[in-house]
């Protein structure tokens, strides 16, 4: 291990010890209107905690309008209505989490969103309708969902786009709602619904000013919208170009952010809560070399360094909430300690304590060597980590800040019946 690493975190990293020692971060926040927030996880309990904790700050302290997440917009749009005091008939949030009822759940649906969700609901009570913190989803997957929604919102409008809307989806009908079928059938036999998609994606375009605003319907009609044709597309690819489809998938979820941040308007301002695959700058890691892009450098480029600040996140050793197989049963594992000369090894070695760690101006060259960060996902085998969990980075061009907690522990999802898909 490099000591003049490890003795740089030293002199640099601040501790953590209260929610108080994430002034330091907000300090940083003056010209940025999108934070991101990352994970090296999606099933670990702290990391949820402090991005809970860094979020309200930013919302009270900095005037941020709006959480987006790595889920579903429409289940994450029964959140935001909640939250809003749009839905009335909603008594509680953990029965409101329940609607991310498609593998993998417990990305949101788990004990700890609870109280974020909660909170969100009393601090809006408080604001202005123009004020009220929105919480969104971002992701692609929701393809058979979003043609649902959209069916429902030009149902209830009496749209005269209802037919065609119909029309269009029943070229999906064959494939029952699996993915992988109609990824097949699209990409190696050409009897995909690409054409219909773009066309019913245009009528609505040029149609939507005529939907009602009221409780966010033009909005979430837009981005319904752009999940089935950008969803579709993804599927199409995904069978025959891993690489293109993640570009697909990032290059939506911007594009979704961007749209929220129009609808809001000028005094916009996002939290992106998001796997450090997807926040931290894929040009500052390998990722570079397979030509793939993601959400931090896409907005990065965008708007501008100065405009971004993005917090990766780390822990050295605990415990994980994730599958052995894409579909199965959950179940809490062991994460390991961290691979030796790591960068989580080199956190641990600078003192086994949780620490935040800015990268500047003044810092930065001392952290550009290119070192091993781990990265977990919702399939995972302890076993196997070290031959490929761990992603050369240079931590202080991939992110703005890290934040490492030194002992984890396995998030909590909530129980109920989940759909497999």
């Amino acid at each position: 291990m490099n000591q003049n690493l490890i003795q740089s975190i030293k002199d640099h990293a601040v501790p953590l010890k209260t929610v108080n020692d994430y002034d330091v971060l907000l300090t940083e926040v003056t010209e940025q209107t999108l934070v991101l927030l990352g994970e090296s996880s999606h099933g670990t309990s702290e990391y949820y905690k402090e991005r809970t904790k860094i979020s309200k700050k930013l919302i009270t302290e900095k005037g941020f309008t709006f959480l987006a997440v790595e889920g579903d917009w429409p289940a994450c749009h029964k959140v935001n209505r909640y939250i809003k005091g749009y839905d009335k008939e909603s008594t509680n949030a953990r029965d409101v989490l329940k609607s991310f009822n498609r593998w993998p759940t417990w990305m949101w649906a788990n004990e700890e969103m609870v109280e974020l969700i909660e909170w969100l609901k009393q601090y809006n009570l408080t604001q202005p309708a123009e004020m009220k913190v929105g919480f969104y989803g971002i992701d692609i997957y929701s393809l058979w969902e979003s043609m649902d929604e959209i069916i429902s919102y030009l149902e209830k409008a009496n749209s005269p786009l209802i037919e065609a809307a119909k029309q269009a989806f029943s070229c999906f009908e064959p494939f029952n709602r699996k993915p992988e079928k109609y990824g097949i059938s699209a990409s190696f036999y050409s009897e995909g619904c690409h054409d219909e998609v773009i066309k019913l994606l245009s009528e609505i375009s040029l149609t939507k000013t005529q939907i009602k605003d009221k409780e966010e319907n033009s909005l979430s009609l837009e981005i319904n919208t752009l999940i089935t044709a950008n969803a579709e597309n993804y599927y199409r690819t995904m069978v025959i170009d891993d690489n293109q489809s993640w570009n697909i998938r990032d290059q939506h979820m911007v594009q979704v952010i961007n749209k929220i941040r129009e609808f809001q308007g000028a005094n916009a301002k996002g939290i992106v809560w998001e796997h450090n695959t997807h926040v931290g700058d894929a040009r500052a890691t390998d990722m570079l070399s397979e030509g793939i892009v993601n959400v931090g450098q896409l907005l990065r480029e965008q708007k501008g360094n100065e405009k971004v600040l993005i917090v990766g996140f780390g822990t050295h050793r605990g415990t994980v909430t994730a599958a052995e197989q894409w579909g199965v049963d959950t179940k809490s594992m062991i994460t390991p300690p961290a691979q030796e000369g790591s960068w989580e090894d080199a956190m641990h070695k600078a003192g086994p304590f949780d620490k935040i760690l800015l990268f500047n101006q003044g810092n930065r060259a001392l952290f550009n060597q290119t070192i091993g960060h781990r990265a977990i996902g919702v399939v995972y085998n302890p076993q196997y980590e070290q031959y490929g969990n761990y992603v050369p980075s240079v931590m202080s061009e991939r992110y703005d800040a890290f934040i490492y907690i030194n002992n984890t522990k396995a998030l909590q999802p909530l129980e109920f019946e989940e759909v497999f898909l």
